[in-house]
């Protein structure tokens, strides 16, 4: 810890908190209002629980040992833990007996080369020979008489001459000061299993401080999320001890920070600590107090506002007073319409850019009455030499014209001049998106068993099967209940989540192996918490109660650590780097291009609309186009039809294939005619005199009806009714040769049965 620090510009203290004090003293509670605390070893959040040395009454805080025991078995040279904690001497390094001298005989304590005084002084006047040899070769040390003996009640060597001490625990009670007697020896009998180290004193801090520690520890208690050290706790204490101030509110969180310890990252527990203790007190001193003290804040802390963790809406980066309020009413009705965070983020950011542009030297706007279109254009050209006319251009253009729109409608600053809007032709052209999800090469690799054996955490192996199969996004995945499985009337299981995004529950069905696995992970849980905790997946560390579900960055952390292990690689040989939501983009790309209807698979993947899902559809037509084109084709005579990609009559041709593809059903080709004809060899074959067939083509004519069931049925519900009955006789024939052959071929099987 650093040492006291004294007032400068960047710590002027904070305003005062009325009432504070008197918060705090309703809410410590009495087990927290000690000037000293110690806590039981089985604490599950100042504790560690009990060493495993038999007897030892200590807090284990390293490989289940205590601190002594610890350096123990550091010193034996780290044997087994378990076969140590059974054999070592159980007693605390102040009870363990003190050396004796190795000459024969002798009782006294050692004090060089394990010998006493009168015998370390007769050796060297030997001129100190083998040791061994020399300790056998002394005759045998008659006692002193009368013989005394140590006073301390484990200790069996002589005592020294003149005091009731043998030489090591004599020397030490002259350090203390020559103290009475019994009471030194008492010392050595009762020693109190709580060492200083597992001890937190407050004495020293001024009273309002000492209350807000103790509130924060008490906070840490309740909360139960992370496990506190009493020592880290003492750090704090002595850093607050020489600071020049009597609440943690009188300085910043970012003072604080600054202030405590070396730089970051190290001493990051005690900083971590201070800063929590801060921020609940903070929270204490402002309880209650909702928008009506979130709104003139600069920095909005929006778990104030109703939102889950310590996020945080900033507006002190626009540095026009005018500007900033209108930004905090538009903030502010957006959150109130139920619009995610996120979005409201996005907006304080479009905001905030054209804030600093405004305030340019070179532009120097400084009231909202200057803001026109000229203004705007210029804004224009400064967005577009930034962003090159991508899609976040766009959207800072939409969000900026949204922004002057609530200006004007909810009458906010009339000073706004009727100019300032953005137009269509504003917008840079979005080009189209390219593709997300990943090879199938890839694919093949991430869904090796090998490979995904490889996870060394099985709740991130499902995690991984619950992305790939189910298209879940990762922050809904992760925040799974623990009971999220569900079963129809038939008994086939559901996947059930949350849709954070669209703030609705949601069901995807899922098969039998991911539901086996989704239950062991059940049971895993509740081995470790037993109490029950809400999550599927949660926080592997720092959870004491599972009351926290894994974060996605944690998640992703772990998946580039196992892509490394399993390495991954593109069709390049580079190693690949991918996001858990391409997962999503290869699902739904996958069902797409195996024909499942865009409705079920927006159904599957929860999309509110069938846009998004029709950009995996557009992706399979291209992909299916690409092939096309590739393709070799010959006409009926066998001779090449040549289509060029890049002509002028390209996407027409296509657009004609894929109508022909739908208006025809042919099991061994297409169909080239322009739909506006009519056909006169609609399946020729089907319609030929001469055309015999078999019982083993059944499975194909089977597959052709229906695909002529298909195409009538659509052409008869858009009224096309040449189309359905250019397919009419082709269905009749299809079903007589299906019925015939199945008749026919009902006694051969039996005979096959037989």
């Amino acid at each position: 810890m650093t040492g006291p620090v004294t007032g400068t510009a960047s710590s002027i203290p904070a305003p005062a908190r009325p009432g504070l004090l008197s918060r705090l003293m309703a809410v410590v509670r009495p087990e927290f209002r000690a000037d000293e605390l110690v806590f039981d070893p089985a604490d599950p959040v100042f504790g560690g629980g009990l060493c495993l040395v038999p007897v030892c009454e200590r807090t284990a805080r390293s490989r289940g040992l205590c601190a002594a025991h610890h350096d123990r078995w550091q010193a034996d040279s780290r044997p087994d833990v378990e076969e140590f904690a059974a054999s070592t001497d159980p007693r605390w390094r102040k009870q363990m007996p003190l050396a004796c001298c190795r000459a024969p005989g002798c009782g006294r304590g050692v004090t060089r080369q394990g010998l006493c005084s009168r015998h370390g002084a007769a050796w060297e006047r030997g001129g100190q020979p083998d040791l061994e040899q020399w300790s056998a070769a002394q005759p045998e040390t008659s006692p002193p008489v009368p013989l005394l003996v140590c006073r301390i009640e484990f200790c069996q060597l002589w005592a020294e001459k003149d005091i009731a001490f043998c030489l090591g625990h004599g020397n030490t009670w002259k350090v203390n000061g020559r103290p009475d007697v019994e009471e030194f020896a008492r010392g050595y009998t009762e020693i109190d299993p709580v060492p200083r180290n597992e001890r937190v004193r407050l004495d020293e801090l001024a009273p309002q401080l000492k209350l807000e520690i103790q509130y924060a520890l008490q906070c840490r208690r309740d909360e139960r999320t992370i496990k506190v050290q009493p020592f880290v706790v003492m750090q704090v204490v002595r850093f607050l001890t020489g600071c020049p101030v009597t609440s943690l509110l009188d300085w910043p969180e970012e003072t604080w920070r600054q202030r405590i310890g070396r730089p970051a990252p190290k001493d990051t527990n005690p900083r971590a600590l201070l800063a929590f203790a801060r921020r609940r007190l903070e929270d204490l001193a402002d309880a209650g107090g909702g928008w009506e003290n979130e709104y003139g804040r600069n920095v909005w802390r929006l778990h104030h506002l109703g939102f889950e963790g310590r996020q945080t809406l900033r507006f002190d980066r626009i540095p026009q007073p005018w500007l900033q309020e209108l930004a905090k009413r538009w903030a502010r009705w957006r959150i109130s319409t139920g619009l995610c965070l996120e979005a409201s983020r996005r907006a304080v950011r479009a905001v905030e850019r054209f804030a600093v542009f405004l305030a340019s030297p070179a532009v120097n706007i400084e009231q909202l009455s200057e803001v026109d279109r000229p203004v705007l254009e210029r804004y224009l050209a400064d967005l577009h030499a930034e962003m090159a006319g991508s899609q976040r251009q766009g959207g800072h253009i939409g969000l900026l014209n949204s922004f002057f729109t609530a200006i004007r409608q909810h009458h906010w600053d009339d000073a706004l001049p009727a100019t300032a809007m953005f137009y269509s032709q504003d917008l840079p052209k979005r080009a189209e998106r390219p593709p997300r999800a990943l090879a199938e090469h890839v694919m093949a690799q991430v869904e090796h068993s090998g490979n995904l054996d490889r996870w060394g955490n099985p709740a991130y192996r499902l995690v991984t099967l619950v992305l790939i199969h189910c298209g879940l996004r990762i922050s809904d995945a992760l925040r799974l209940d623990r009971d999220c499985v569900v079963s129809d009337a038939d008994g086939a299981p559901y996947l059930r989540y949350f849709n954070h995004k669209m703030k609705r529950e949601a069901l995807v069905p899922i098969d039998e192996d991911l539901h086996r696995l989704t239950g062991e992970q059940q049971q895993r849980v509740l081995q470790r918490w037993p109490d029950r905790p809400p999550w599927l997946f949660p926080r592997p560390t720092k959870n004491v109660d599972g009351q926290a579900p894994t974060s996605s960055s944690t998640h992703r952390l772990a998946l580039y650590r196992w892509l490394e292990r399993c390495d991954v690689r593109n069709e390049h040989g580079q190693p690949v780097h991918f996001t858990p939501h391409q997962w999503r983009h290869t699902l739904g790309t996958r069902m797409i291009n195996r024909d499942v209807p865009q409705e079920v698979v927006r159904r599957i993947l929860d999309h509110d609309s069938s846009q998004m899902t029709g950009h995996y559809a557009r992706l399979h037509d291209t992909t299916v186009r690409r092939h096309w084109e590739q393709a070799r084709k010959v006409n009926i005579a066998g001779q090449m039809v040549t289509l060029d990609p890049g002509g002028p009559l390209a996407e027409a041709a296509w657009a004609k294939q894929r109508l022909g593809r739908v208006t025809q059903a042919l099991p061994n080709g297409y169909c080239g005619l322009p739909v506006q004809k009519t056909c006169p060899h609609a399946n020729a074959c089907l319609t030929c005199p001469m055309f015999v067939t078999t019982p083993e083509f059944l499975p194909h004519h089977r597959g052709h009806r229906q695909q002529i069931v298909q195409i009538i049925s659509a052409a008869e519900a858009r009224g096309q009714t040449r189309l359905a009955e250019m397919n009419q006789q082709v269905l009749a024939n299809l079903d007589n040769i299906i019925t015939s052959l199945q008749d026919n071929s009902q006694p051969q099987e039996a005979a096959d049965a037989g």
